[in-house]
């Protein structure tokens, strides 16, 4: 069985027992959230109802550092920026 699950206007295909990393959600590590889904698969049958899909966050981590340069040509002008995007890791517990 599986699910479609909506998080940070992504979607996601997630099975019970699987860790996934989405986009920052807001909580601590041991917190327990519900995400709502799209449609749940399995046995033969697909439910397209609201259902929610438990789930325990394992981390709040951030990806490595990318490097943004921004550069206007024969003006002088030159930007230099770092961004780190935030993502939570979390356990799915049940569908």
């Amino acid at each position: 069985m599986y699910a479609i699950i909506n998080s940070g206007g992504k979607q996601y295909k997630v099975a019970q027992g699987d860790v996934v990393e989405v986009e920052k959600l807001d909580g601590k590590k041991g917190d327990k959230i519900e995400l709502a889904t799209t449609f749940v698969a399995g046995e033969g049958k697909i439910d397209t109802a609201q259902k929610k899909v438990k789930a325990e966050i394992l981390a709040q981590v951030r990806d490595k550092k990318i490097i943004v340069y921004k550069y206007k040509a024969k003006k002088n002008i030159r930007k230099k920026q770092g961004h780190r995007q935030p993502h939570t890791k979390i356990k799915i517990l049940s569908i």
